[in-house]
């Protein structure tokens, strides 16, 4: 027999209703409504959240598994590690727009002085990790690289988007984490100025001899983070982050940093894995995240008050799959708002 239309919608409103009221309990305490303030920042492991905020992994355990049933956290394995996060919000989700007023009332009370201070170390150890990785194995770089992917599988691609992108020998362009200098060197060919940005002193290096043996001398360059840049008040046209999101400690603060750093039409331009579940990496070429999904990239970007440009995506053969992905601080230029590509494994 069918359901009559009427009951059909008092179902579907007794399950929205239902739901509210899993919200509503949800963000009645004060501690949740903390782990949601302090989500709001990064990804956190269980671990780093109990440290953070000096509770016990049982009560941590609660609390989280509440906010999730609410759909107010979701999770991301990580090898052997579970990340919480702040929910990607859908636009077919009957409670979008309680759950954005609630997230943006949360946001407007911020992190108090120890919080914040436990929040900062927990990241600077997650730097220091990757830092210790890099300073440990810069000799063996290439070789750590093409366990995933040797930079000559991709450059024709990335040259190729880049020139679609419409830029100027004149543009000012910035490499975070720029390795041993490949794609810098390119770069110095093409621009006018040029930034490399890096907090590994030896890799640093390595990119000044590659570049030096071009016989280039247009680069300068900085030994730090995006933090460095911001200190130093750098405007750039263009910055670029090649293979280097999945070393950072907290890649959503990458793109408000470049927000930041660009210029008015200035664009941001992000090589990097897409996700996998390779967890070997993390030991073997010292990653801190398992690539990223395009929708999370995108909600960082938007975050950030960054419009999203185009994608390209570079399927390998060994399975790992390549993402590149333009996003700019202002409107587009018309002539590369159409590409999209995905290229068959090479």
């Amino acid at each position: 027999m069918n359901t009559p239309a009427l009951l059909k919608t008092d179902s579907a409103g007794a399950d929205e209703a239902d739901q509210l009221t899993l919200v509503c309990k949800a963000l009645a305490d004060g501690l949740r409504l903390e782990i949601l303030r302090l989500l709001r920042t990064s990804s956190f492991g269980v671990l780093e959240i109990c440290h953070i905020l000096d509770i016990r992994q049982s009560a941590l355990s609660h609390h989280l598994k509440i906010l999730a049933t609410a759909g107010l956290a979701s999770t991301r394995r990580e090898g052997n590690t579970i990340f919480y996060r702040r929910p990607l919000l859908c636009a077919d989700d009957p409670l979008l727009a309680f759950k954005k007023s609630a997230f943006d009332a949360i946001d407007r009370v911020p992190l108090g002085p120890v919080l914040l201070q436990r929040l900062n170390r927990v990241q600077q150890e997650r730097s220091e990790q990757s830092l210790q990785f890099f300073t440990r194995h810069a000799d063996k770089f290439r070789e750590k690289q093409g366990l995933v992917a040797e930079h000559a599988q991709y450059t024709s691609s990335l040259l190729d988007l880049l020139r679609q992108l419409d830029l100027t020998s004149q543009e000012r362009v910035m490499e975070v984490g720029p390795g041993e200098g490949e794609l810098l060197a390119l770069l110095a060919a093409q621009f006018k100025t040029v930034i490399a940005l890096d907090n590994a002193a030896e890799m640093l290096s390595r990119a000044r001899s590659t570049v030096a043996a071009g016989g280039l001398d247009n680069v300068h360059f900085i030994l730090g983070d995006t933090h460095k840049a911001l200190e130093l008040d750098l405007r750039c046209d263009l910055i670029l982050f090649d293979m280097v999101l999945h070393h950072l400690p907290s890649p959503h603060e990458a793109f408000q940093h470049a927000q930041a750093l660009l210029n008015e039409g200035g664009m941001l331009l992000i090589v990097d894995l897409c996700q996998h579940d390779q967890d070997w990496v993390k030991d073997s070429c010292g990653d801190l995240w398992l690539g990223f999904d395009a929708q999370d990239m995108n909600a960082w970007a938007l975050q950030a008050s960054l419009q999203i440009g185009p994608s390209v995506f570079l399927g390998l053969r060994n399975g790992f799959q390549i993402q590149m992905c333009v996003f700019q601080k202002t409107g587009f230029r018309q002539n590369v708002s159409s590409i999209a590509r995905t290229f068959t494994p090479q």
